[in-house]
């Protein structure tokens, strides 16, 4: 819900960040993977209940995410940086999580649900995503995957796991308020997918395999998830 005037807020900052990395001759993949470690860093930290440390990490992760799709613009995106780096979110989005259930055993059901919750919104953005590039949509952001927004996006994802690390006592009740939105965003997009797949396809474009040409096809993809 907030991603789209925060990515507003946010972009002369980064594009300035990529610039300079992108002259010492840093390169995309680079920053997604350091990111990736600082993500994995914050679940361990979160998950032996180290809050602090598991905050910094948290923020090194997401502050390096909002770098790497900026600097492949300027060093050259590819599918793999646009593949690696939505698998990199995935993974410590749901290890952190799961984390938190190790460290608070009381939220554990909660945080259960929030993985479910998780999974079938996943699964609806990731379907959809490819079945609107089939269909040869032009819309989204520029990123390497067609995203529909929601409830609860990046931004909101970000203060929720700010607020586990500020307040762990209370991690039950965060959960399950995150739960909710995040179950809300899989029935919007689901709710999305229906009416717009339930349209024909536009003139040209040829839904009838996996294989059909895109009308993107040819285009460099991004990194910037």
């Amino acid at each position: 819900m907030l991603d789209a005037p925060v990515r507003r807020l946010l972009a002369p900052g980064l594009d300035a960040t990529a610039g300079g990395l992108a002259a010492l001759g840093v390169r995309p993949l680079m920053v997604t993977g350091v990111g990736w470690l600082a993500g994995l860093g914050a679940c361990v930290a979160a998950g032996t209940g180290s809050w602090t440390l598991a905050l910094v990490l948290w923020l090194v992760n997401r502050l390096l995410d909002g770098l790497d799709g900026p600097l492949a613009r300027r060093r050259g995106a590819t599918e793999l940086g646009g593949f690696l780096d939505i698998v990199a979110d995935f993974s410590v989005y749901a290890g952190f999580v799961l984390a938190v259930a190790v460290a608070v055993p009381d939220a554990r059901i909660a945080c259960l649900a929030l993985l479910v919750a998780y999974y079938v919104s996943g699964t609806a953005f990731l379907a959809l995503s490819s079945l609107l590039e089939r269909r040869g949509d032009t819309g989204g952001d520029g990123r390497s995957l067609r995203f529909v927004g929601g409830l609860a996006e990046g931004t909101e994802t970000v203060v929720a796991y700010v607020l586990f690390c500020l307040f762990p006592g209370h991690a039950a009740l965060i959960a399950w308020v995150f739960t909710a939105a995040v179950a809300v965003t899989a029935g919007q997009r689901i709710a999305f997918g229906v009416r717009v797949l339930r349209r024909p396809a536009p003139s040209g474009v040829s839904t009838a395999s996996p294989s059909a040409p895109s009308a993107h096809r040819s285009a460099p993809d991004r990194q910037d998830l």
